[in-house]
């Protein structure tokens, strides 16, 4: 469930509220009962986890260097 964040339009209280997709936006500011507007944040990028991740986790086979000094050797000879 992703948090979104709102302001009052009325007293500038600003806060984050954690909620579903399928919830309908908050409408009320918990302070003083007034009309909030819901911030658009840019996200919060990128998040490793786990062990680590090393260079060659995703590398494609075929782009390695072997490969390409390989195949440039072969055609000279």
């Amino acid at each position: 469930m992703p948090t979104y964040e709102y302001v009052c339009q009325e007293c500038g209280f600003h806060f984050e509220e954690f909620h579903s997709i399928a919830e309908e936006p908050i409408s009320h500011c918990p302070k003083c009962d007034g009309t909030v507007k819901r911030l658009i944040n840019g996200g919060i990028g990128l998040i490793f986890k786990g062990n680590g991740f090393y260079l060659t986790d995703y590398k494609n086979k075929f782009s390695s260097g072997n490969q390409a000094k390989s195949s440039k050797d072969s055609g000279k000879k």
